[in-house]
């Protein structure tokens, strides 16, 4: 009998109440329910001492390193950490997974590509993107990605526009089982609980209270609605925490609206039941159980069950979600599974959500640019929300139920478990069984790689990448545009290209086979020595380059190393005053390690941290008080 393929999951834990935590439990209990599989779990957030981890049907381990004080890591390690950066190769290693499938968004696999099971194993990528032009690590990694699939329409668009037409759409899967239109009467019993009159119109709006949220603009259309009708009950349900994000109440007060016509959920800690009303402060006292200061906004860390959350929809007469991006936003489609027409930002994932077979009506918007992305940002016109209230208010009967019936539809045809889990089985099914013949040897580059003869210059920067360093890129590669520049401008040649990738094959060839870190010194590099540390970006990079004219002429005698991650080598390899270049390791970060002490009499006369604050690394000692008197800014 043949062997079931091993699939390995990994992303937010199943358990966690995050859109990608939820999206998890679905598909894994879905594909554990075939029995086709053995379904293993790496758990972001978590790791292998969490009790929580051994209460799950399948083998799920956690991600995060043992015995590592997080507080001992640089920022970017402590981020890729939590993305299951170091703990990743170990679960690979032990569980031997056909399947590796990454759900996270698209920088938790920052580097993934150079892993020595990267596409050995069938590596599929699942992740949301929000904004146009598309985030340039999903372009960079769109060669490296053999499987990739995204949670929204717009982005496979977007990337098949430019070339990659592999890439596909896989929604984020919804249980269409938790949430569903009450029967009338307790519609109406839910309402006379919470002291809301049958015939008000409820306008709801689900979401984190997060800037990108369009609270202001709902605001503004709400208000805009009920000046111009102002005998209709009109409510604005915003369940929401009150106490991140938008100051709500101040907004309200600003705008001159009547507090009572704002609905918000009230959630108590202790007994776990809920309220809606008009928001009126926090931590105030339960009148169900008489907790003392208990009772606050529902919010991420104390909030209402799905079954109540569903009661919550049911208060609703219409659904309105604007925003100014989103990879999927989860309450449009639990909305509309409890037969609620919504009114949609016709942008970002909100383009699939507001299309008339969806049950949707879009939202006009006007394009703002966030600040250093440059993305397209949508901001919502409230003038729209105004008039698509009233449309939806006015709809005949029989026009508003079959809309909202088919809103109900859509979701379940497109997003339930039962249909994405499907979608997966035809995606892992018709990918091949792995042979670990590679599993115990080491990763060699090519560092004497010779292109063949009468290659374009776009053909040979492609396959000095393949070939010597082992990466996928194209085009569209940031990488692939520099060297391409260098040889149209002819400030390099083609056979200073092709040293530059053998230098780096070396490079790694000898940090693979962990070659002691003094090893990497010749004879020649016996003399006094400095060490930069600064392992990204390109702009912090660039920076020191500028810099290192002013130190060499502080320490003439010193030999300058720069240690900053292979990407920004070609940023500042050339400049004069740099004797050597490496690649930047954590235990750089370790001064002691670098400088010496006790015993160790280290490697360098003095090092420098231009990246981080001396409350995080004690680089002011430079092994001596007359040797930090430099400063970079010098």
């Amino acid at each position: 009998m043949k062997n079931k393929k091993t699939i390995l999951i990994h992303s937010n834990f199943c358990r966690a109440f995050t859109g990608f935590g939820k999206n998890s439990k679905n598909i894994l209990r879905y594909l554990y329910s075939t029995n086709k599989y053995n379904i293993v779990e790496a758990a972001n957030g978590c790791d292998n001492r969490d009790p929580n981890l051994k209460k799950l049907p399948w083998d799920c381990f956690g991600t995060l390193p043992l015995n590592v004080d997080p507080s001992s890591m640089s920022p970017e390690r402590q981020r890729a950490a939590g993305y299951g950066a170091e703990g990743i190769d170990n679960i690979i290693k032990e569980v031997k997974p056909d399947v590796y499938l990454g759900v996270e968004d698209i920088w938790a696999f920052q580097d993934f590509n150079k892993k020595p099971w990267w596409n050995k194993v069938n590596c599929m990528i699942w992740t949301t993107l929000d904004s146009l032009p598309i985030l340039k690590q999903a372009i960079e990694y769109a060669p490296k990605i053999k499987h990739y699939y995204v949670w929204a329409s717009f982005a496979e668009k977007a990337l098949k526009k430019i070339g990659y037409n592999h890439v596909q759409t896989l929604r984020g899967s919804v249980d269409t089982h938790c949430f569903s239109r009450l029967p009338d009467e307790e519609r109406s019993r839910l309402r006379s609980m919470s002291n809301i009159d049958q015939d008000s119109f409820i306008i709801g709006f689900v979401f984190r209270n997060q800037l990108r949220k369009s609270v202001p603009n709902i605001l503004d259309g709400f208000k805009i609605f009920k000046t111009k009708n102002p005998n209709v009950k009109a409510k604005l349900l915003l369940h929401t925490h009150w106490s991140e994000g938008w100051d709500i109440a101040e907004f309200i007060k600003e705008k001159s609206i009547d507090p009572q016509d704002i609905l918000t959920t009230y959630f108590c800690n202790q007994c776990r039941s809920y309220e809606v009303r008009s928001f009126s402060g926090q931590e105030q006292n339960c009148n169900r159980c008489r907790s003392e200061k208990s009772v606050s906004t529902t919010n991420v860390s104390f909030g209402v069950s799905e079954k109540q959350l569903n009661e919550v929809y049911n208060l609703m007469d219409l659904y309105c979600h604007p925003f100014t991006s989103g990879g999927q936003e989860i309450p449009i489609q639990e909305a509309k599974l409890t037969e609620l027409i919504t009114l949609v930002t016709d942008y970002s994932c909100g383009e699939d959500n507001c299309t008339p077979d969806s049950g949707g009506i879009p939202l006009k918007w006007n394009e703002y640019r966030e600040p250093g992305t440059q993305f397209i940002k949508a901001s919502t016109d409230p003038q729209s929300i105004a008039e698509e209230i009233e449309f939806v208010f006015n709809m005949p009967k029989d026009e508003k139920i079959q809309m909202e019936k088919k809103s109900r539809q859509w979701v379940i045809d497109n997003f339930s478990i039962e249909v994405i889990g499907k979608k997966l089985e035809e995606i892992i099914d018709a990918m091949p069984e792995i042979n670990y013949d590679f599993e115990n040897s080491k990763v060699i580059f090519n560092e004497s790689y010779k292109p063949i003869e009468n290659l374009s210059k776009e053909e040979l920067i492609i396959s000095l990448h393949k070939e010597c360093v082992n990466d996928d890129i194209d085009k569209n590669s940031d990488s692939f545009k520099f060297w391409n520049h260098k040889l149209s401008t002819n400030e390099t040649s083609p056979e200073n290209i092709i040293n530059h990738f053998n230098s780096l094959a070396k490079h790694f060839n000898l940090q693979n086979n962990q070659i002691d870190f003094s090893s990497l010194f010749t004879e020649e590099d016996e003399g006094k020595r400095i060490a930069i540390v600064i392992p990204q970006s390109e702009t912090d990079v660039f920076l020191i380059n500028s810099l290192l004219k002013n130190l060499k002429k502080q320490y003439k005698n010193h030999n300058i190393y720069i240690f900053t991650q292979e990407n920004y080598f070609q940023y500042i390899e050339d400049n004069p005053f740099v004797y050597k270049i490496f690649k930047y390791a954590d235990i750089l970060e370790n001064v002691l390690f670098m400088e010496g002490a006790g015993d160790h009499k280290g490697y360098f006369d003095m090092t420098f941290y231009p990246a981080v604050t001396t409350q995080k690394n004690i680089c002011y000692i430079h092994n001596g008080s007359n040797k930090n008197q430099f400063s970079l800014s010098e």
